[in-house]
């Protein structure tokens, strides 16, 4: 599943995560300061500043401004460089003939992921500026020049409409990275199809498992990244939010109390839903073991008049329809728990605040900044709660590929194949 487009998985992935925090901690330990120095900035116009000294506030303010573009423009040519050695270095390493996909691709991926959160965290800024803006107008009627809100309103549509054409072309390159990882794993498992071809379902496992297992594998590990990059990026915001809050309701003063009530939270609710969701995975993988059986019956039916008679068909659809409402069932208290905690959560970060704005201590601005925040942060810790049921669908679709893992290298098969492998010694010579 992996081999066959990721030159050594296991080490690939290991040294990347590896890799990822080194780059981490040297940024913040070293290479942030030496922007001043290395930056290509000046040449697009984000250059560092000059220091200014008995300046004004506005000056300060855009001073602040300023540094900020050039650090992030600094961070980017960082960024890009520890990728490109990542990439090249494994490309000399263990060359791959799928390596352009696997693995500057996936360097691309992780790139555009960073660039779509920082976008998103754009938005939470100008969320806070803008609501600051409606407050006063409201507040005090004349106070905001038309040309002031509409150029805020402009501002929202420049960094909306390049988050829509970077993802929209994030996920067309996306769609054709699954389908070149399907493409590897079908070229492997065809080159070994005569120790394949007796497995059950065989055909279906290569046509579309392949296809199923690489697109899951891939939303899912893009919802991972994407939920580790909006945490380095709006956990530290979150952070400096929560200064603004001092009280918590029911426990009193506390300092930075949004972010522990997030974290909190998340890890509650992800204890809660996974107990609720633990039999699913083994009924998901039984339910494609029934459906296996009841079509391989339906099969051999069609060339062999004495293959799937009305009591035999009968038996095999009553475990289909006995797996499925099993199914049902789980699923039902499953997302029952799941709904009614994420409902709930929609009111955690208003309930965190009740103290805070009802003392009148923020601005509408700085809420909706905060709230935005809270629940980027909730949502990525929330991870496992919003995959839950792909990760299940990933599961026994990966089990059922596993029994070609095991076939290629001369394993014994999983029971329920052997299970199988003895019904199709049962069939009738055609």
């Amino acid at each position: 599943m992996f081999e066959s487009f990721f030159p050594r998985p296991k080490l690939l992935f290991s040294s990347a995560a590896a890799w990822a925090i080194f780059c981490v901690l040297l940024w913040y330990l070293a290479v942030r300061d030496w922007g001043s120095a290395l930056s290509l900035g000046g040449l697009f116009g984000y250059g560092f500043p000059d220091v200014l000294t008995g300046a004004d506030e506005a000056a300060t303010l855009l001073l602040q401004d300023q540094q900020a573009d050039a650090e992030g423009f600094w961070f980017y040519q960082y960024f890009i460089i520890v990728i490109v050695l990542f990439s090249a270095a494994w490309s000399r390493i263990d060359p791959h003939p799928w390596q352009r996909w696997s693995v500057w691709g996936s360097a691309l991926i992780f790139f555009v992921n960073w660039f779509l959160v920082q976008l998103d965290v754009m938005i939470n800024e100008w969320f806070g500026t803008f609501y600051d803006m409606v407050q006063k107008a409201l507040g005090e009627p004349g106070s905001v020049e038309a040309s002031d809100y509409y150029w805020q309103i402009a501002t929202f549509l420049q960094i909306a409409l390049v988050y829509v054409f970077v993802a929209t072309m994030f996920r067309f390159f996306v769609s054709h990275f699954i389908f070149r990882w399907r493409t590897a794993m079908n070229h492997y498992y065809m080159q070994r199809w005569q120790k394949l071809r007796h497995i059950e379902g065989a055909a279906q496992r290569v046509q579309e498992d392949t296809m199923r297992f690489a697109s899951i594998t891939e939303s899912l590990g893009i919802s991972l990244v994407d939920s580790l990059m909006t945490l380095i990026a709006f956990l530290p915001l979150l952070w400096v939010l929560s200064a603004n809050v001092t009280e918590l309701p029911l426990i009193g003063e506390v300092s930075q109390g949004l972010v522990f009530t997030a974290i909190l939270w998340s890890v509650f609710g992800t204890a809660v839903v996974a107990a609720a969701g633990i039999r699913l995975p083994g009924l998901e993988f039984r339910n494609q073991r029934v459906e296996a059986a009841y079509r391989k019956e339906l099969v051999y039916g069609e060339d062999h008049e004495d293959r799937a008679q009305p009591p035999t068909v009968r038996e095999l659809f009553d475990n289909v329809r006995r797996n499925y409402f099993r199914l049902y069932f789980n699923y039902m208290y499953f997302n029952l728990v799941r709904i009614f905690y994420l409902q709930i959560g929609n009111l955690v970060p208003y309930i965190a605040l009740g103290p805070t704005i009802i003392a009148g201590t923020i601005t509408l601005g700085v809420m909706q900044q905060i709230i935005r925040a809270f629940s980027r942060v909730e949502g990525s810790f929330q991870y496992l709660i919003n995959s839950w049921t792909t990760i299940v669908e990933l599961m026994s679709i990966y089990k059922r590929l596993k029994a070609f893992e095991a076939a290629i290298d001369g394993k014994p098969l999983p029971e329920i194949d052997r299970e199988f492998m003895e019904q199709t010694k049962e069939a009738p010579a055609e």
